[in-house]
């Protein structure tokens, strides 16, 4: 039991510490398979190689944590994936380093058009299960901030944790094969309910499990693959838009910010009433930064994003503490003790009532009217985005496989027994910070217990 702790994690709570105490033996066993190897490839004498009880389309983190946990219970499970290699969005996920859960996750946290469908599934597994199948593989982790749970070497290491958990449940994976049909063959328990077509053979499956996430960041292989699915057996979509991704800005101010590009600046940006407290970063496109990715997510075309530039400061008395104390110091040269000098100077330039006559004036001899107006533009300032950047950089997809289709207890599909969304694909979007990862876990472990 001792082994299961030996990597601490940098932050260690006293809570964290009660948990690993008090785990929950055998929610991960190994399961014994007469003549398997770790390759994940070889044959299982007595087994058939082309019907499965469970085929996942999706070799992502929550395809191959469904196929492990499935297999755990002494089900065949076949993983099948167009990539090359697993796990490409892992990888680059937490900048390398991937932020695979987060204690907070609450269904406060999730964005869809029934906010409590992932209620069931994230309260039947917690961050802190999947922290506890971290600690069986000895990886080392630790907190960064807000309950974001990141790996301490690298993202690898969850790839290489869910392979493992498919190598030894004996779930197996397939990559770089194409999917060329789906048929439904039967709606009865204990049949092959499901032909799969590949570019390699044809399959046979009594539970198909959709898990190839969203349409955000083709070039590491998004598709809509599983959309598609969707519409070929009548489920309805929730429109899907690119999310958790930076601002693009209309031409006008574009062109008064573009050139403050890599600039930063600590805010509360809030939008339909949604507000976050992180860093806005300047981009040649418009904005980005974790406030900006958050507030992507709750925005619709033609909103307004209010930022709130000096979160820890009233602006005015402050302002008019410096003009009581006698400075000289201009208006601008004071606010770049709190922003980047190019940020307060463009500020100052454009937002500054009367910027041109007061240019030269110290704080002292520039009218209180003025350094208010000025604050209020500094706690408030307005813009309108003219979009996002777009699916090539966003995190996540938005929208996807309409809730009221599946049942929140499994993910199975109402009107098409045997069929199950897991993932990013179905209409749960969360906050960044790992709780996209955990809603993968809690839904894929939830479809796992079911086929």
């Amino acid at each position: 039991m001792a082994a299961l702790y030996r990597c601490q994690p940098l932050k260690s709570s006293n809570k964290i510490q009660e948990r690993r105490r008090t785990h929950r033996p055998g929610l991960f066993q190994t399961k014994q398979i007469h003549g398997r190897s770790l390759a994940g490839f070889d044959t299982i004498p007595g087994v058939s190689q082309t019907h499965h009880d469970v085929i996942i389309i999706g070799a992502g983190g929550a395809g191959m944590f469904c196929a492990s946990r499935a297999a755990f219970r002494g089900r065949t499970a076949l993983v099948i994936d167009h990539a090359r290699k697993l796990g490409g969005k892992i990888l680059i996920s937490g900048g390398g380093r991937c932020n695979f859960t987060n204690l907070g996750a609450t269904s406060n946290q999730y964005v869809s058009q029934n906010p409590h469908f992932c209620k069931s599934a994230m309260a039947r597994f917690s961050p802190w299960d999947f922290i506890e199948l971290i600690n069986k593989h000895g990886i080392a982790y630790h907190e960064k901030k807000l309950g974001q749970q990141f790996c301490n070497e690298s993202a690898q290491q969850i790839v290489d944790l869910l392979k493992s958990e498919c190598d030894e449940s004996g779930a197996r994976i397939q990559l770089n094969t194409q999917i060329r049909s789906i048929q439904q063959l039967s709606t009865d328990r204990g049949q092959a309910r499901f032909q799969v077509g590949t570019s390699e053979d044809t399959y046979t499956c009594e539970s198909l499990v959709i898990a190839t996430g969203g349409l955000s960041i083709p070039k590491i292989g998004a598709t809509g693959f599983g959309y598609d699915v969707a519409k070929q057996f009548g489920l309805k979509l929730v429109p899907t838009r690119a999310a958790l991704d930076g601002f693009t800005l209309s031409r006008r101010d574009a062109e008064a910010f573009g050139d403050l590009a890599g600039l930063s600046v600590d805010t509360v940006t809030t939008t339909n009433g949604i507000s976050f407290r992180e860093n806005v970063l300047f981009t040649h496109a418009g904005l980005s930064g974790p406030a900006t990715l958050q507030a992507s997510l709750h925005w619709n075309k033609g909103d307004k994003v209010v930022f709130n530039l000096l979160p820890e400061l009233d602006a005015f008395e402050w302002f008019v503490s410096k003009k009581k104390a006698k400075s000289n110091s201009l208006v601008k040269n004071h606010l770049a003790e709190h922003f980047p000098a190019r940020l307060a100077e463009r500020f100052y330039e454009i937002y500054f009532p009367s910027a041109a006559q007061f240019a030269q004036t110290g704080i002292s001899n520039v009218p209180d009217a003025a350094l208010k107006e000025f604050s209020q533009h500094l706690h408030a300032w307005t813009l309108v985005p003219s979009g996002t950047v777009g699916y090539s950089k966003a995190e996540v997809t938005r929208g996807g496989v309409d809730t009221n289709e599946l049942s929140s207890k499994t993910m199975e599909c109402k009107k098409v027994p045997g069929l199950y969304f897991i993932g990013e694909v179905v209409d749960v979007t969360g906050w960044l910070g790992g709780y996209n990862f955990q809603w993968a876990w809690a839904s894929a472990a939830a479809a796992a217990a079911a086929v």
